[in-house]
């Protein structure tokens, strides 16, 4: 197994009818969603063998979500289906090129209610890269069941990612959430965050101060996206960045995960660093060029065309 992810699997509908306020909307299109789900379907469509731990309601929304991850060639046995909590649901505004707001329905989720045991650690032991979220540690036992996963992976000599993917909802206050990701740092060896989110992480304003925060903590690679402004990358080699690739935007949601799927799998192939910010970027952009997130993610051959059209494509 190339990657093994622990996090959250959605139900995502997203508004038909565009350029229209959410309490408008009289139509929806379904799709997969959840952090961590839409980065697995990110980095199998780009050639990675993928499996995902993970808890979703026994219901039928969630038969639809396995079966699109099954028909995308992930591994689901350790995606647990419980009884009493709810799949995750999330509504989206589709008003571009700014608006997108989103109504969240999580709680007690099912995604909360995961735990890991020899069957579960023995996966992640045997990926090479190991990849979770902060919403993760929001609730037990998923908190606990994170933390252990993130241990095991790193002691085993995996490249270990954590999203800081900070979610309002999810936490009773900010600072709850970034104390409960410092506490994985020690662990980490990939930290992606956006300026907010690493804001909550280290309780610093200052771009350097929170750089300088991370980077302290023995985090070696750290990637700080700036939405539309681009991304940094902060690492033992260097510090890098690269401005956003322009294009038309549809629906922003989702270039965060399309960037953590197209930046892993340039590191995961051992691509230089500021190589694998050109994948992350390209990915980003394809994913805001369309609506959802997983049906958005584009193969391999697309993300290479991308970045050849726009000579943004290193020769190798």
């Amino acid at each position: 197994m190339d990657a093994c992810i622990l996090g959250r699997i959605g139900y995502d509908l997203y508004a038909v009818e565009h350029h229209r306020p959410l309490p408008e909307v009289e139509h929806f299109s379904r799709h997969l969603g959840g952090s961590s789900a839409n980065i697995a379907v990110g980095l199998a469509r780009l050639g990675l063998r993928v499996a995902i731990i993970s808890c979703v309601g026994d219901d039928l929304l969630a038969d639809y979500l396995l079966d699109v991850l099954r028909r995308e060639g992930i591994d689901t046995r350790h995606v647990q289906r419980v009884r009493g909590y709810n799949t995750s649901l999330c509504l989206t505004e589709v008003c571009p090129p700014h608006s997108f707001r989103q109504v969240f329905y999580r709680r007690d989720p099912a995604d909360a209610q995961v735990r890991v045991a020899d069957d579960e650690l023995a996966s992640v032991r045997a990926a090479r890269m190991f990849i979770t979220n902060g919403t993760s540690l929001a609730a037990s036992p998923s908190r606990e069941a994170t933390m252990t996963a993130l241990q095991t992976a790193r002691k085993s000599g995996l490249r270990t990612v954590l999203d800081v993917d900070y979610r309002a909802s999810s936490w009773a206050s900010p600072k709850d959430a970034g104390e409960a990701a410092r506490a994985g740092l020690p662990w980490v060896e990939v930290l992606l965050g956006n300026e907010e989110e690493l804001a909550i992480l280290t309780g610093e304003e200052s771009a350097a101060r929170q750089v300088r925060a991370v980077r302290e903590a023995g985090v070696p690679i750290l990637v700080r996206k700036l939405g539309p402004r681009g991304v940094e990358l902060h690492a033992d080699q260097g510090s890098y960045s690269l401005s956003s690739y322009p294009g038309p935007v549809v629906s922003a949601i989702g270039a965060g995960d399309a960037f953590a799927a197209g930046f892993l799998w340039a590191l995961h192939s051992g691509m230089p660093l500021d190589e694998c910010l050109s994948y992350g970027s390209a990915a980003a952009a394809i994913v805001v060029s369309r609506v959802s997130c997983s049906d958005a993610m584009p193969y391999r051959e697309e993300l290479e065309q991308f970045l050849v059209e726009r000579q943004a494509k290193p020769a190798r």
